[in-house]
């Protein structure tokens, strides 16, 4: 993995990271992390290859499996 210096970022830029980063329970880097994970998005060729090995991974619905289900919430 790569590492990533980030070199005068103001400080109230800074102390907002801190902020949101304790508010959803992560390191301060861990936030940084999800939100570039966020921004940096894959393209759409990769976004659709790794969904078809997704749907490759599951499994397949039997006739009426959905009917069933709807069936039951219902009854809840």
């Amino acid at each position: 993995m790569a590492d990533l210096t980030i070199r005068n970022l103001d400080d109230d830029v800074y102390e907002r990271l801190k902020a949101r980063a304790k508010l959803n329970e992560r390191s301060l880097e861990g936030e940084v992390r999800a939100i570039l994970r966020g921004v940096v998005r894959p393209d759409r060729a990769e976004f659709i290859k790794w969904l078809e090995e997704f749907r490759g991974k599951q499994k397949p619905l039997r006739a009426g499996t959905t009917t069933r289900w709807i069936r039951e919430d219902r009854d809840r």
